[in-house]
């Protein structure tokens, strides 16, 4: 969406401020033995409480059926989409776990990721790749100002996955947000500077790297929602919503 007017900004900072929150929470959880179900509750009663409304939930988009869960918790190969609700993980030691989260707050739509080790094992090269994705993250918003483009994003987030060897789906991507949980424009995690689409001001992006540990080919889960990794090879992925303004990149889904 473009937000206009003062009010549309208010309340795309109130409600990023809130996912943001609600979020920090959920994943101050995760540790070995809980379970996703523990987490969809939890995000439901944050959601409730708040006087909002999870996003996810019940979305369908083109022909797909409705979403069953309100957030989605991906674990290891599996990168996104997956239902909390549903999936049925218990988190063990050492899994990286990824939690993305979306809600409306006084009609208008954030979206926010985080990707999070559980319990006290590391696995070095986890860690190698959720810094990268961070710092793709923090490049890729460092180009959302008035004059570049999508393909500004990308690259900044393609030329850090090149740089730690990493894979990067190229069938998935952020995307506009607002008035609706998905819009245009697309904001791939590759590109070329100066390509796709131009960033004015007000736009309002979901800009979400995901790496993984190997070639970044995907194929959809049995589920029919989560995407997980053909080599089997771990994942992150994190994502904030942002305002595009004058003065360059607004980041909403912040405390």
């Amino acid at each position: 969406m473009i937000a206009r007017t003062d009010e549309e900004r208010a309340i795309l900072r109130e409600g990023g401020r809130r996912l943001a929150t609600y979020l920090k929470e959920l994943a101050s959880m995760v540790a070995p033995g809980v379970t996703s179900a523990d987490l969809e509750a939890h995000a439901l009663k944050l959601v409730k409480d708040g006087g909002d409304i999870p996003a996810f939930l019940n979305f369908a988009e083109r022909k797909s059926p409705p979403y069953p869960s309100a957030l989605c918790l991906s674990v290891n190969d599996v990168i996104v989409h997956c239902p909390a609700a549903t999936n049925g993980v218990t988190i063990q030691d050492g899994d990286i776990v990824c939690l993305d989260f979306g809600i409306w707050h006084n009609g208008l739509c954030t979206d926010h990721a985080v990707t999070v080790l559980a319990g006290t094992k590391r696995d070095a090269e986890d860690v190698r790749m959720l810094n990268a994705a961070q710092e793709a993250l923090a490049a890729g918003i460092a180009q959302a100002r008035v004059g570049n483009t999508t393909g500004d994003i990308g690259y900044a987030v393609e030329k850090i996955a090149r740089r730690e060897r990493l894979g990067y789906p190229k069938n998935l991507s952020g995307h506009g947000v607002g008035k609706e949980v998905h819009e245009e424009p697309h904001v791939p995690n590759y590109g070329a500077p100066g390509s796709g689409e131009p960033l004015v001001e007000g736009l309002v992006i979901a800009i979400e790297p995901m790496f993984t540990l190997g070639s970044g080919d995907l194929k959809v889960d049995k589920d029919g929602f989560s995407y997980k990794t053909k080599d089997g090879s771990r994942t992150a992925h994190v994502e904030h919503t942002v305002l595009i303004t004058k003065d360059g990149a607004e980041i909403l889904t912040v405390v």
